[in-house]
């Protein structure tokens, strides 16, 4: 059953810029791209860091206030006046950067980006050079796709290729994203395979299996250790 990629959603025009970018180029560069954050790249199109509307705030939320020193002051307060000193995209820039791949799940990335509480990931290839990006909202893109669509996958992929069921069984309807499952099998846990693999589909955003079966096989019998025989 094929599973979206990244590289299914990722954005592969990416605009990039170097470590000695200006701090005003690289707002022309958020501002004319409408995007968040730029990847900070060398000559091979490695990435070395993120530069993202955060990063340049330090330097407008500083402005005109004077110059405050303390003795002792937490890494996140250094961090922020360093970075509004800063003038080139290699000092103002979060590094190293949270990366992913173009084969990387769904799934696992937006883990990856919550876990990372990141917007944006660069996207590499097996050299570990830029070929693009890929946001939150690229995620839920697979989320556009058409109850059609939807259904036809979960008969083909699901049902047909993968489970072998013979048509007319399992009966399906798809409406908004929810899968609903009907008719009969023979074993519990086809039933229970049928849905989780459905609940895998791209764009499915939730399962209702109303499929009966005759034999619940899922139920583990205890034995006697003795006389190995079904304790009642």
């Amino acid at each position: 059953m094929r599973t979206w990629q990244v590289a299914d959603v990722m954005t592969r025009d990416v605009a990039a810029v170097s470590a000695e970018t200006p701090y005003r180029d690289i707002v022309d560069v958020l501002v004319r791209e409408r995007v968040s954050g730029v990847p900070v790249v060398d000559s091979f199109r490695r990435v070395l860091g993120v530069v993202s509307e955060a990063d340049l705030l330090h330097k407008v939320e500083r402005s005109g206030r004077p110059e405050e020193r303390r003795v002792f002051s937490g890494r996140r307060r250094r961090t922020a006046r360093e970075k509004a000193g800063a003038l080139v995209a290699g000092d103002l820039m979060t590094a190293p950067a949270v990366t992913t791949h173009g084969r990387a799940t769904l799934a696992a990335t937006a883990r990856l980006m919550d876990r990372e509480a990141v917007k944006r990931l660069p996207v590499l290839d097996d050299l570990g050079r830029l070929v693009g990006i890929v946001t939150r909202g690229d995620l839920l893109r697979v989320h556009l796709r058409t109850d059609a669509e939807i259904r036809e996958d979960v008969v083909q992929e699901v049902l047909r290729r993968v489970l072998a069921i013979r048509d007319g069984l399992v009966t399906v309807q798809v409406r908004g994203g929810e899968v609903t499952l009907d008719g009969r099998l023979d074993r519990r846990s086809a039933v229970d395979l049928a849905a989780r693999l459905a609940g895998q589909v791209a764009g499915v955003v939730a399962v209702h299996a109303a499929i009966s079966y005759d034999v619940d096989d899922t139920t583990v019998m205890e034995l006697d250790p003795v006389h190995a025989t079904p304790i009642a």
